[in-house]
């Protein structure tokens, strides 16, 4: 007779040597974030969290996809940091086929554990773009195969300013280098003298470590490979692995479209029109409530941008003088230097020439008509109701004709406006008389003829 309880453990063990011999032995879990397009606030505030959560969930390597033109240094510094203090390796591959790491993306190329890129892809370019000096020798890119080692590095030109952001920049990607034992010479270059170099040619350099025609093949090249990280080494195993992707979710989306500077600038003016609509005409609540929410979203986005507070400033004072134009009689000089406030301060708004940031002119222009006719509208609409006479209110009665209803010596009856009305007067008035208001007391109106024959 078979013993029940035998029989239900031995059950339960072929159950756990099941599951054990259908996991994959020594499975590990590669994390896979992707950033395409300027680095920018969004982009940053994507990677940081995706690199905080590929550590909180122990994974083996964190792989960061890219294809960027470049973008802002505060957000490429907060990605480096982040780079540099993980525990876990972060492999940063320039992928797909054509895409590129310029600028802001050969930083963190630099500063990655390993720095990967497909055929047919390119890095390099990394001065500062808001302080590229121009003219000179410097602005030739040298030839990438030929690096001339000995010959020293441009010395940028222009004001003080300007050399102290090229030199920050060029000891700045140094410090990478020397950090992950690539090519310190070629880094300075690409900062001082903006050269660019293609996936193979940064290979024969040791730019980077290794090129990869998918992701595939970059983990099967990676399997073994030993990094030193925090004075420690660690040895990648790849051969079997659960690659996890984590796409921008709705907030880096949302932060995304938001943080365009179109898109802020739009924003941020219309919250403007909006609140300045409803204080003018107070109730209507609709433009009060969407101007408010459209103000704090473009302030939200602006307030990660580098932006000027003189070209804000500018923009608001040209805004405020637009519409006192409709108010103070000024023959345009109010609206004409309001429209030039506003278009230099939107030029200026956003300090920097990053690419992917600035406003264009495609849309500064327009947005200034508009904004002027706006204000010109809204003024010219105030103007007309300000001048236009009451129609309505105890104000209204004044001056108001009406008819005597009965013989009266000083107090009586009248019908004003086809209401009958207790009237006062300092001269005897007789039936029918017409009469115009010129005082009210309460409910009791002090009327006078208006001839001298109406009264008895």
């Amino acid at each position: 007779m078979v013993n029940p309880l035998r029989f239900l453990s031995r059950l339960v063990l072929f159950a756990c040597l099941t599951l054990m011999l259908a996991a994959p032995a020594g499975a590990t879990m590669v994390r896979v974030l992707t950033v395409q397009g300027a680095i920018s606030p969004a982009s940053a505030d994507y990677l940081l969290r995706g690199i905080n959560k590929a550590i909180d969930d122990k994974a083996h390597l964190i792989v960061i996809e890219m294809d960027t033109p470049g973008g802002l240094d505060t957000s490429m510094r907060d990605i480096i940091r982040a780079i540099l203090a993980s525990p876990v390796p972060v492999a940063t591959y320039v992928s797909p086929k054509g895409a590129r790491a310029a600028s802001a993306g050969t930083y963190i190329l630099y500063a990655s554990h390993i720095a990967a890129m497909a055929p047919a892809t390119n890095l390099g370019a990394a001065t500062p773009v808001e302080l590229a000096p121009g003219g000179g020798d410097g602005d030739k890119p040298a030839t990438p195969d030929k690096p001339n080692a000995s010959k020293p590095a441009e010395t940028p030109s222009g004001d003080p300013r300007m050399r102290k952001a090229v030199h920050d920049a060029a000891a700045y990607i140094r410090g990478l280098a020397e950090l992950r034992e690539r090519n310190v010479e070629w880094a300075e270059r690409a900062v001082r003298e903006a050269v660019s170099l293609p996936a193979s040619e940064a290979l024969k350099l040791k730019v980077i470590d290794l090129v990869a025609t998918d992701l595939d093949d970059l983990l099967k090249q990676v399997n073994g490979r030993v990094i030193k990280m925090n004075g420690q080494t660690v040895t990648l195993d790849t051969a079997q692995v659960e690659i996890e992707r984590v796409m921008p979710d709705w907030r880096s989306r949302l932060l995304a479209v938001i943080g365009d500077p179109g898109i802020a600038y739009i924003l941020m003016l219309l919250g403007i029109y909006g609140l300045i609509y409803e204080f003018s005409n107070p109730g209507m609540l609709f433009p009060g409530v969407v101007g408010g929410i459209c103000l704090l979203l473009g302030l939200f986005a602006l307030q990660v941008m580098p932006i000027s507070y003189a070209g804000l400033a500018l923009m608001l004072l040209g805004i405020v003088l637009m519409i006192s134009e409709a108010f103070i009689p000024s023959f345009g000089a109010l609206g004409v230097g309001g429209i030039i406030a506003f278009v230099i301060g939107s030029v200026m708004l956003i300090d920097t020439d990053a690419p992917g940031y600035g406003i264009p002119w495609m849309l500064i222009i327009p947005v200034a008509v508009a904004s002027a006719l706006f204000s010109f509208f809204v003024g010219g609409m105030a103007i007309k109701a300000r001048a236009r006479p009451v129609v309505t209110g105890a104000e209204e009665m004044i001056g108001a004709a009406g008819e005597i209803l009965e013989d009266m010596d000083h107090e009586g009856w009248a019908r004003i406006h086809s209401e009958q009305w207790r009237v006062r007067s300092k001269v005897p008035l007789i039936r029918g008389s017409r009469v115009r208001v010129r005082a009210r007391h309460d409910l009791i109106l002090d009327v006078e003829p208006e001839k001298e024959n109406d009264h008895v």
